[in-house]
């Protein structure tokens, strides 16, 4: 019997983006299992908390063969042990992502060599669009249909109306 092959997707995803999505998918095809993992970063000020964004991407990625969403918190390859990851994987978008991405990859490796890195590029419609930039069109009452999976935009309109557009933190 054949051991199942199982991808970690590491972010904050806040929130989790049509192009998350888009390489979710891209990695569901490669990997039997692929665990889309919100970092949880107590220095970082997020726009959702980290139940939330799991509660999100697991209703985006719903019907997704073999894709599930958690919470993490600590080093990245602490978590791919937990779960018996045989690679991590992320996204670069452009060339600039390259080289944070570079040392990340090169840092993990260090730490569990035996932990492959893949770097997956997204669909051209999705190579400009991160989190940050939906999340200030959204603030700005722009329309974010089509760069948010249906469910987060429901979301980001509810979290702006309550905060009048307002950056509320949910530490």
């Amino acid at each position: 019997m054949r051991r199942a092959r199982i991808a970690l997707f590491p972010g904050s995803f806040d929130p989790f983006t049509n192009g998350h999505l888009d390489l979710a998918r891209r990695a569901s095809a490669l990997f039997d299992r692929v665990v889309i993992a919100v970092a949880y970063n107590s220095a970082k000020v997020s726009l959702f908390t980290p139940e939330e964004r799991v509660e999100m991407i697991e209703e985006s990625v719903r019907g997704l063969r073999g894709a599930s969403a958690m919470k993490f918190s600590g080093l990245l390859v602490d978590c791919a042990r937990r779960i018996r990851a045989q690679a991590i994987i992320r996204g670069l978008r452009a060339v600039s992502d390259f080289e944070f991405e570079f040392q990340m990859a090169l840092m993990n490796r260090r730490l569990a060599p035996r932990l492959e890195i893949a770097f997956l590029m997204p669909s051209q419609e999705f190579t400009y669009l991160n989190s940050t930039l939906v999340k200030e069109v959204a603030r700005h009452g722009g329309r974010v249909s089509g760069l948010v999976p249906a469910g987060v935009e429901r979301r980001l309109r509810a979290r702006f109306a309550r905060t009048g557009g307002k950056w509320a933190s949910t530490k």
